[in-house]
């Protein structure tokens, strides 16, 4: 049984903000979370963040307060988040004295979502981020499925998120599907009662896409996607909270380094990640990174040919 974890990166809509769209999957065998649970909660209390979520969008930011404290980086951290907590606070009576509604609800937003992470330095945030992409890619049992979209190149009218969705699965049941005619070829039972190579998906309760993804996968069930019929994966999405949910966070990681290997050209992150996309016979065939018409040359799409491309 593999528990694949489902999360995005940017935003569906064209011209919203980002210019990729990202939907990836974190596959790992259900006997092995226990291990990879407690490995990343190791690595978490190194940086005093055992009961912090790892959203990773925020703990890359630069915090431009800590380069307004002087000798921040000498504090301890009971010092820092103390002297942060002051100047976020002097940084919001500002924002509500100019009157600037949004740039007061932005600050509170940021401010909220960045509060875990303010007594450690942008290296300390940049050390955590690589550790933990390190730790998923040494894990040989995972695989990760993701579809890399460049919005301006989706035909009108189509659903990206929808599309996106669709590779996803069927990247995972194809795994699942060749995982299963591995272990027959070995001598497995073909009672049909194994469950060692069945699947189910797990995604962050997010209520804007739970019923949208819930009714596409009773729709997958009953049709299949446009590549295959879907009878490995079992069940509707399980919908779970990712701030309790350390495999939902990695899948946040991955998600936001694929992304920003697009976007930006960022190799850092995703190249600690890269080894753990599925590959058969010697192709990337876990992601895919859609550009329409256009010719790419990326380190993805030269992978998904077979050729080897080293950046």
């Amino acid at each position: 049984m593999y528990f694949c974890y489902l999360d995005e990166s940017g935003t569906p809509q064209l011209g919203a903000q980002t210019s990729h769209f990202i939907l990836l999957g974190m596959a790992i065998p259900a006997a092995a979370w226990h291990q990879k649970d407690r490995r990343v909660s190791v690595i978490k209390a190194r940086y005093a963040l055992q009961d912090a979520e790892i959203h990773t969008g925020y703990i890359a930011r630069r915090f431009p307060e800590q380069e307004h404290i002087a000798n921040f980086e000498q504090m301890d951290s009971v010092q820092r988040r103390a002297a942060m907590t002051q100047e976020r606070k002097n940084s919001l009576i500002k924002a509500a004295a100019l009157k600037t509604g949004d740039r007061l609800k932005s600050l509170k937003k940021v401010y909220a979502k960045s509060a875990d992470y303010i007594h450690l330095t942008h290296a300390q945030r940049t050390q955590l981020l690589q550790e933990l992409a390190d730790e998923i890619g040494g894990w040989n049992d995972a695989r990760l499925f993701a579809d890399a979209v460049d919005k301006v190149t989706m035909p009108p009218g189509v659903d990206v998120f929808e599309k996106t969705f669709e590779q996803v699965v069927s990247r995972f049941h194809t795994f699942l599907t060749k995982r299963e005619k591995e272990r027959l070829n070995r001598g497995g039972a073909t009672t049909g009662t194994s469950v060692d190579n069945q699947g189910l998906l797990i995604q962050d309760n997010n209520q804007t896409v739970a019923k949208k993804i819930t009714a596409l996968m009773r729709k997958f069930h009953q049709q299949g996607t446009l590549w295959a019929k879907v009878d490995r994966i079992i069940e509707t999405p399980l919908f779970v909270d990712s701030s309790l949910t350390s495999m939902v966070q990695m899948a946040d990681l991955c998600a936001y380094a694929t992304r920003r290997f697009f976007e930006n050209g960022e190799t850092d992150l995703f190249d600690r990640i890269f080894g753990r996309f599925d590959q058969a016979s010697g192709r990337i065939v876990g992601i895919r990174h859609y550009v329409g018409a256009k010719s790419c040359e990326c380190k993805v799409c030269a992978a998904h040919r077979g050729i080897a491309k080293q950046k």
